[in-house]
């Protein structure tokens, strides 16, 4: 058995120190250190960035880096990054992306801008006084982080407009006072924390200029919910052209799946799964292009629950001889600053889709979830999600099972038009085993 001690001064060590010490505390072997060392990069300044990126690191953590090609957003192609471990995401966006460049591709219907930020605090004199001069608080707050300014107004960004709203569930002196920011192409977490903490550090020299009682800072902190910030992306096409699957007419098919949406859409059992399934292909983008999957996770499960209840991000509908499906991801996206041109594939991706703005960024993650969403609900309508997803699952599993390639080509040749599972493949191993 192991015994795990605790670790003073960890934070300290040397790297190499680092691996020795959870090699022998958590692997059981001093000498195991080197086993972390075997995923790091020949390139000994490129890996010192890498490990640079977080803190306390012992290797580097690897995954598939591919591309969904012909990806048609307004009329442009795009071949997209995606970074993801999941089989059949990649394989099932690149189907749809390429079932829908035949069709017109996905088309962006609105978008906005606008992240935001929050300074909690206590107003501890005349709560009615602060409401009816907000905009002089307002007027005064931006004059003081004035300086901050100065590079976003340049490239077209700023401070948009101000909210100010009594928290009465915790008491009516308890202020939200919320900063609406356009930082452009920089997902800005950095510069808008920095802006509201200045902000909070003004804020008594506001009230005490004003006769008013010093008030007390709770705390200031950027918000990752962004409903303002948002892309709608949209593809439309004859229902005669829905031939997706050749065994379905295409109204059955597109009458199946507006009924299908419409259940992610008010039952929460399936809104869920409905959910995952278009951040299967966002979230491959978004790790790729070396963005924040956690915030954009977050963001949009909170406004799927905006209306009280988790609904589908996505819609579907019939006008006429018309389908349509939609998108809508409320996302904080960036193209400068943070990893996103100091990790090496990031870079790679974003020379792949040809440098983007952020807004066209968005799009493009959006259209990837999109892409993955509706080939989804097209395979659970028609022959089932397992059928293809096992297929290419199919793989890992003769991975684990250590198959060389001969049993490889054999296993693929067996499953060929038969249902694959663990056991299936663990039964057809040891068959084929016995007999060679």
């Amino acid at each position: 058995m192991i015994t795990k001690t605790k670790l003073s001064g960890f934070s300290r060590k040397s790297q190499k120190e680092k691996r020795q010490i959870i090699a022998k505390e958590c692997l059981g072997d001093l000498n195991r250190f080197s086993e972390f060392e075997q995923f790091h990069f020949s390139d000994a300044d490129l890996q010192q960035r890498i490990e640079r990126f977080s803190e306390n690191t012992l290797t580097n953590h690897v995954l598939p880096f591919g591309v969904i090609p012909n990806v048609v957003i307004d009329g442009k192609r795009y071949h997209v990054p995606a970074a993801i471990e999941e089989s059949s995401v990649i394989a099932a966006a690149s189907k749809a992306a390429s079932f829908w460049d035949d069709r017109g591709g996905f088309k962006t219907i609105k978008h906005n801008n606008l992240k935001n930020g929050q300074v909690y605090f206590e107003w501890n004199d005349d709560v009615n006084w602060l409401l009816v001069n907000q905009q002089n608080l307002f007027q005064f707050l931006t004059q003081k982080v004035k300086s901050l300014l100065v590079n976003t107004e340049k490239r077209g960004g700023g401070i948009h407009h101000f909210e100010i709203e009594q928290l009465h569930d915790l008491s009516a002196s308890t202020i939200k006072l919320t900063v609406f920011v356009n930082t452009v192409d920089s997902m800005g977490a950095n510069f808008i924390n920095s802006m509201l903490e200045s902000m909070a550090n003004s804020m008594e020299e506001f009230a005490l200029n004003n006769g008013k009682a010093k008030p007390e800072i709770i705390m200031s902190i950027l918000s990752n919910f962004t409903p303002q910030n948002f892309v709608t992306i949209e593809a439309r096409t004859s229902i005669d052209t829905l031939t997706w699957d050749k065994t379905m007419k295409p109204r059955d098919f597109a009458e199946k799946f507006v009924k299908a949406v419409r259940i992610a859409d008010v039952d929460v059992s399936r809104a869920v799964t409905h959910n995952k399934g278009i951040m299967n292909g966002s979230d491959a983008v978004i790790l790729a292009t070396g963005n924040d999957f956690r915030a954009a996770e977050a963001a949009v499960h909170a406004y799927a629950a905006r209306s009280g209840r988790y609904r589908s991000l996505s819609s579907a509908g019939i006008d006429g001889d018309e389908f349509w499906m939609q998108l809508t991801l409320p996302i904080a996206l960036g193209t400068v600053g943070g990893v996103t041109k100091l990790h090496p594939t990031a870079a790679m991706a974003f020379e792949m889709l040809g440098n983007p703005s952020a807004h066209e960024l968005m799009k493009v993650t959006a259209a990837a979830g999109l892409a993955n969403n509706f080939a989804a609900v097209a395979s659970l309508i028609t022959t089932g999600i397992q059928k293809g997803h096992m297929k290419l699952h199919l793989d890992n599993i003769l991975a684990a099972e250590n198959a060389n390639k001969e049993q490889r080509l054999a296993a693929k040749a067996f499953f060929k038009d038969k249902t694959v599972s663990v056991n299936a493949v663990r039964d057809f191993m040891k068959e084929f085993r016995e007999l060679v």
